[in-house]
């Protein structure tokens, strides 16, 4: 998208110069607003065209049957689509009788301008309608981030040559046609009319609308209230029924006057509070909207924003579309988590009903790391929904006659969501993902009580699973065995290298903070030779190696497999998993995502420096990126063993992703993980970062095209500022006392004092970079015209 002509490139604002219908499903999920509880798509005010419309509350869904050609044990029956709540977001607009449709009449001008600073989506256009009335329209759209119920929209029409009658209906509307499927496996179900009304109300400027889901039984309310403005008389009249509730405004103006509609909406939903709960939620928070208004609205978020900038903003010099798309990447995830508060994070945050809205492994692998640094609060909230999900995930495992906790593969409401059990339940690694996000954020934040309220039940309760579901052989050696790793191209595997590094990483920090924290250890039932148990299997964790050739395997077996055949596969052939039966595809050597390799970066201190070079070059030939995991981590490790070039090309693939749309999939909303990946692919890319202990480890190294890249870390209550050049780095402590880092090994204190300016040490000559799949290279510039996950 952003190579289209109605893009530009700016460093705190994406700008859309003139509207390409073509393109409008695209861009309702970029320039959709969210603050992790409400959703609002880059909709146009007016509703109409669009090309998905969506108003999303996070954990609102329903229900459906999961379909079977042969029933099997521990298949889940039902899964969950996100739906479309009640929209607030239209105002429509008639001049002299004639509706404002960009798709009639002559559009003069059109932008909108999402500002990444300020967090508010700006429009300006003027139009002349068919009987040749000029009227100029701006509108100001926030989801607030500091009222969580709040979302609104400031409203201005403008007589332009001539008088104008004009009137402005703002209404709420529920069950809104959505378009039907397109047959992309990814999409979200469409279910028709999924909210039965219970309450509708009018009264002046105040409208309210309450619905309950058919299946399950989830009471959703609206109410919005409104200030209306104008130099002349104003007539206004409400009306309202089962599903519309209207606000109907009146006047004339001359040339040069202004209608000007402020929109407050509140949202609220609850699985148990009654219809007039439910009501009086969502009335309060409109009251509460009410004693700032608009301007306390914009203020606040502008308020709330300067923070978050000061303490996660990362700047990079040589590449302006790399610049605008990391901060871009910023604000999306910062929105998916911000106040989300014990609600799942989806796989597309609340921008699109891709994926039916369901959240996966990805958000702890990829998104919470990003937020322990930024918005740590929005971890320790992300993490307390999965600690309320652990009654689903003990009877999932207890189902499967496991011990401790199966989390999903894919849920919103903490079961499982998966209809295909190899790469659905099979992917037990998610487990050990949930772990991983809690020794991080106790690393990170240093927050002890976290860990033990919430951490250490998630660590024992994944520890106790992967005690159950591995083996020890007569040899001694520890197997996890029939299991799918991140690589969904190999499933139902033994041994997989991610899955049981990252199990042995999973029981030892679950024995470390039992330790800590023997009270609350002994309440969950932990005793010393639980524990005993736990150390035991990580230490005789069997990691398979190919000793003939000198790299580990991806799972046990996978290098004698037969190779793909790359040079006989079309490049309209990728994805794989659509043209061609998995079967093939789990027996061949090919993977669809970076899955060892990711085992290199996130287990990095089980790999010497020969290894991961060995290793990476190995896999690199075999990776075809049929998803959008991908990139960030071969960025990693590519800049990791020295090739910096190619590391910046998958930077690029993955700070691109829905900003080209390379994936041919952003109009179902953005991909919140390669969003992170952004930053991951610079922070721990380029800037080295480590964190797998409680000493931070730094070691950068910029590719060419960069000249300078700097950001921020949160790190145990103190704020990190590094700034990367091409032969030195500054490491400066702008907030706390006292911090060690370790800089290429060597440790470095920093009192606050002044900042430390410390050589980056001449790179060890790398060699040729390896190759990638023909098709595959990752595209610096465009995308590859193709559709992944």
């Amino acid at each position: 998208m952003i190579t289209h002509r109605a893009y530009g490139v700016a460093p705190w604002a994406l700008r859309e110069r003139h509207l390409d219908l073509g393109l409008l499903p695209q861009s309702e999920s970029v320039f959709a607003l969210s603050n992790g509880h409400i959703g609002w798509r880059g909709n146009l005010d007016e509703g109409e065209p669009h090309g998905l419309p969506g108003s999303y509350l996070n954990g609102v869904h329903e229900t459906h049957p999961l379909p079977y050609a042969e029933a099997g044990y521990g298949y889940p029956e039902s899964g969950q689509t996100v739906i479309d709540v009640t929209n607030g977001k239209i105002i429509r607009l008639l001049v002299d009788d004639e509706p404002f449709d960009l798709r009639y009449g002559r559009l003069r001008s059109h932008e909108r301008v999402l500002d990444l600073r300020a967090g508010v989506l700006r429009r300006t256009c003027e139009w002349t309608s068919p009987a040749g009335t000029t009227v100029r329209v701006r509108s100001t759209r926030l989801v607030s981030l500091t009222q969580r119920a709040i979302a609104a929209v400031a409203y201005e029409v403008e007589a332009v040559d001539s008088q104008a009658r004009v009137v402005v209906q703002s209404e709420l509307v529920a069950n809104e046609q959505l378009p039907e499927r397109d047959g992309d496996p990814r999409a979200a179900v469409a279910l028709e009319s999924p909210l039965e009304p219970e309450e509708h109300f009018a009264d002046g400027p105040r409208l309210r609308l309450v619905h309950r889901t058919r299946r399950t039984g989830l009471r959703v309310g609206a109410a919005a209230d409104h200030v209306v403005t104008a130099p002349g008389p104003v007539t206004t009249s409400g009306e309202s029924r089962d599903d519309v509730a209207r606000l109907t405004a009146t006047t004339v103006l001359e040339p040069g006057q202004s209608l000007r509609v402020e929109k407050t909406v509140a949202h609220g939903w609850s699985a148990t509070r009654s219809l007039p709960a439910v009501a009086d939620q969502v009335d309060a928070a409109l009251s509460a909207a009410a004693y700032g208004g608009w301007p306390g609205l914009v203020d606040e978020q502008r308020a709330y924003l300067d923070d978050f900038w000061a303490r996660a903003d990362v700047e990079v010099d040589g590449d302006p579309e790399i610049q605008q798309a990391v901060r871009f990447a910023l604000f999306h995830v910062l929105q998916a988590g911000a106040r989300a508060e014990r609600r799942a994070l989806p796989a597309k945050g609340l921008t699109g009903s891709g994926y039916d809205g369901h959240a996966f492994w990805d958000t702890e692998t990829f998104v919470l790391p990003l937020l322990s640094y930024t918005a740590p609060g929005a971890v320790t909230e992300a993490l307390r929904w999965r600690q309320n999900t652990l009654p689903a995930a003990r009877d999932r495992a207890a189902q499967l006659g496991l011990k401790g906790a199966a989390f999903p593969w894919r849920t919103i409401d903490g079961s499982e969501g998966s209809a295909y059990w190899p790469a659905g339940t099979a992917a037990f690694h998610v487990n050990a993902d949930i772990a991983d996000a809690v020794v991080r954020h106790t690393l990170v934040t240093g927050d002890t009580a976290f860990e033990r309220d919430t951490g250490l039940e998630l660590l024992v309760e994944t520890a106790r699973l992967w005690r159950s579901l591995g083996h020890h052989d007569p040899h001694g050696a520890f197997h996890i065995d029939g299991v799918t790793g991140p690589d969904e191209y190999s499933a139902v595997v033994d041994d997989n290298t991610y899955t049981n590094l990252m199990a042995r990483a999973n029981l030892l920090a679950a024995a470390d903070a039992a330790e800590r924290h023997p009270d609350r250890a002994g309440r969950l039932g932990v005793d010393d030779e639980e524990s005993a148990a736990w150390r035991d299997a990580a230490h005789a964790m069997h990691v398979p190696y190919d000793a003939e050739l000198g790299v580990h395997e991806q799972h046990a077996g996978f290098t004698r497999h037969q190779r793909w055949d790359f040079r006989g596969t079309r490049p309209d052939q990728y994805p794989l998993m659509l043209h061609f039966p998995y079967f093939d595809l789990y027996r061949k050597q090919v993977v669809k995502q970076a899955d060892l390799v990711l085992a290199l970066y996130k287990c990095g201190d089980r790999f010497d420096e020969e290894q991961v070079a060995r290793d990476f070059a190995y896999y690199e030939p075999l990776t075809v990126r049929d998803s959008s995991l991908s990139a960030c981590c071969q960025a990693v490790v590519a800049a990791q063993v020295g090739h910096l070039d190619l590391a910046y090309a998958y930077l690029t693939e993955a700070a691109m992703m829905d900003l080209r749309d390379l994936e041919d999939n952003t109009r179902d909303g953005l991909h919140i993980a390669s969003l992170a990946g952004t930053w991951t692919a610079l922070v721990a890319g380029f800037g080295g970062l480590r964190h797998q202990g409680p000493v931070v480890d730094f070691a950068p190294r910029l590719p060419e095209r960069l000249s300078r890249l700097a950001f921020r870390l949160g790190l145990q209550g103190t704020c990190l500022r590094v700034e990367i050049r091409p032969r030195h780095a500054l490491y400066e402590l702008v907030g706390g006392d006292s911090l060690t880092i370790r800089h290429y090994g060597e440790p470095v204190t920093l009192d606050g004092e002044k900042p430390r300016r410390l050589d980056i040490p001449a790179a060890r000559p790398a060699g040729p970079p390896p190759e990638q799949p023909p098709h595959r290279r990752p595209g610096p510039r465009g995308g590859r015209g193709r559709r992944g996950a």
